[in-house]
């Protein structure tokens, strides 16, 4: 029998194993250095400080080249986000919880978190706002099978009617309702979330609806069509981040809302942060 041999007893195989593990080795290396070209330095948990980099960790920065002539963005020259936060570990210990203080809808900690985005509106491709309400969009209108829920009551998640609809932000690239404004009883203005938002027919609910003649004894009527956002409680809508410029809505001012709305499942009542058993 004869047998394929290069040097001695060094065959095909062999090569074909040692260059499989070579490759793979340098594959590893490769995509370990490469995760960390994106603003993503190794740091330790509790005192936030940086681990020095190797050859074998480090492979430069990224430089990301930002549409609509912004510039470029280089992850490892943005201000790192400060470790030390205004709260409280339960213990001392590595993965211990904290505890947020004041409002924790705004603490930015938890399911409140949010990202420190540009400060600036998201665009579409042709470089128009993104995010603007219906009435300014390109021709975006509610199907007319839809109901409009222009003026509908809005439910809190303490059953009070805390407002009306009063104005839809739509997103103009993904043509979906992104956001709802709900003018409160004292006049505020906030966006909600239609993520988070129940277009439904409930009744009778507890509340005051201003300006409405039907609802001055604060009962909906039966069957009364309304939105409920059980995310956070009629008194919390106060405090709703605000938006700096009317008709946009920036980038930051976006993860502001989320998170204040997202926080709300955790945070808006005692109750929500217990464990269930």
């Amino acid at each position: 029998m004869n047998n394929t041999y290069i040097v001695g007893t060094f065959d095909v195989a062999e090569l074909a194993f040692l260059s499989f593990f070579v490759f793979f080795v340098g594959l590893v290396i490769y995509l370990n250095r490469e995760s960390r070209r994106e603003g993503y330095p190794l740091e330790d948990e509790l005192t936030g400080r940086i681990e020095p980099g190797t050859p074998l960790t480090d492979a430069g920065k990224k430089v990301f080249k930002l549409p609509h002539g912004r510039g470029v963005y280089i992850p490892e020259d943005v201000p790192r986000d400060p470790a030390n936060i205004a709260a409280e570990r339960t213990f001392h210990a590595g993965g211990a919880p904290y505890v947020p203080p004041g409002n924790p809808l705004t603490s930015n900690m938890g399911p409140a978190a949010y990202a420190n985005r540009e400060d600036y509106p998201d665009l579409t491709f042709d470089g128009q706002l993104r995010i603007v309400p219906i009435a300014d969009s390109h021709d975006i209108v509610i199907a007319p099978n839809d109901p409009s829920i222009m003026g509908w009551p809005v439910v809190a998640a303490d059953k009070k009617v805390v407002g009306k609809v009063t104005d839809i932000w739509v997103d103009q690239s993904e043509h979906i309702i992104r956001y709802l404004e709900v003018t409160t009883n004292t006049g505020n203005k906030v966006l909600a979330p239609m993520f988070v938002s129940f277009v439904q027919r409930r009744g009778p609910l507890q509340g005051v609806f201003a300006n409405n003649e039907s609802l001055i004894s604060g009962i909906l009527p039966e069957k009364e069509p309304l939105v409920e956002i059980d995310a956070i409680t009629s008194e919390q809508f106060e405090s709703v981040p605000k938006i700096a410029t009317a008709g946009q809505i920036t980038r930051l001012e976006e993860d502001k809302i989320m998170a204040y709305f997202g926080g709300g499942y955790m945070y808006a009542t005692a109750e929500r942060g217990e464990p269930w058993l």
